[in-house]
């Protein structure tokens, strides 16, 4: 058995034992390495980004409130994710959890976490 069938069969065995979470941060923070995009864990504030990930989230607000839009990114790398805000939006067809999505803007921080207002998107196909 030659270096490269050690291989598959270490990626084999690895998949039979890993947690799926696990197996799903390493599937985004490869999609994301392919394509050419920031990881989201080496992003800082002021930083100008393209990023690939998972809509783990998507949030209204509430009628009451000024129109937002909000959306959790997640690449794989960065446990919390990113913040996505499109202000002046309630909604925006194709923006749903579970959506992989192609972002570009600059990074900001509010509360703690990475934010991008109003990023530039791009619906992808599930990989």
């Amino acid at each position: 058995m030659g270096s490269t069938d050690g291989g598959l069969l270490k990626r084999f065995l690895r998949k039979l034992t890993s947690d799926v979470e696990d197996l799903d941060a390493d599937d985004l923070s490869r999609d994301a390495e392919r394509s050419g995009a920031q990881k989201a864990c080496d992003c800082r504030c002021g930083d100008e980004v393209t990023m690939v990930g998972r809509l783990r989230t998507v949030e209204l607000s509430p009628k009451e409130a000024s129109a937002t839009l909000q959306a959790e990114l997640y690449d794989g790398t960065d446990g919390d994710g990113v913040t996505l805000i499109w202000v002046g939006r309630r909604r925006i067809p194709g923006i749903e959890p579970g959506r992989r999505i192609k972002v570009r803007g600059r990074v900001a921080v509010r509360n703690g976490r990475k934010v991008l207002y109003n990023p530039y998107y791009e619906l992808r196909q599930a990989s």
